[in-house]
């Protein structure tokens, strides 16, 4: 991991440097550096708008009372794209504004759930029936009491009533 981290360290600021010397040769420096300051221009743009949208798809996802997880990964990819625009260069800005595009991140986001699956797969030790632990269940139910009569209406109820008694739990076998 450190090996792969090193390499693109080094190898994504080299890409990036040739590919904007070449360009340079192509169409001049001037002409260059205002493709790059437009690109970025067009990129902070779209990052405002896409990251806008995906965090209204989170928070309506929270009052549906659902777990947005599509969309906290939405959210996680438009970042990594906001990040990609902020490094100067046209392989990063490329990638950066592949990654604003919706039906894009679809795709990456299926490819990374697998990812994701493999990796923990591989990571986690599965206990078999031979490594099972013995763990010891607790009946742990709700038991309502009725306030006791002493109780004012701005008071908790007492708890000096003792434990539940079995008739608390008609269902118990």
């Amino acid at each position: 991991m450190v090996v792969l981290l090193l390499l693109i360290l080094i190898a994504v600021p080299l890409a990036e440097l040739f590919v904007i010397i070449q360009v340079a040769h192509l169409i001049g420096l001037i002409a260059t550096l205002l493709a790059l300051l437009l690109i970025s221009i067009a990129g902070a743009w779209l990052l405002k708008r896409e990251g806008a949208a995906a965090w209204r798809r989170v928070t309506d996802a929270l009052a549906r009372g659902e777990m947005p997880a599509t969309e906290v990964a939405d959210g996680a990819l438009v970042f990594l794209a906001g990040a990609l625009l902020l490094t100067p260069g046209f392989i990063t800005d490329a990638a950066g504004m592949l990654l604003l595009i919706p039906v894009v991140r679809v795709g990456l986001r299926g490819g990374i759930r697998k990812l994701l699956w493999r990796w923990g797969r591989r990571r986690l030790r599965v206990v078999g029936p031979t490594e099972a632990v013995a763990h010891r269940v607790y009946d742990a139910r709700a038991v309502s009491r009725k306030p006791s009569a002493t109780a004012s209406a701005g008071q908790l109820p007492s708890t000096d009533s003792g434990p539940a008694d079995e008739a608390d739990f008609p269902d118990r076998r």
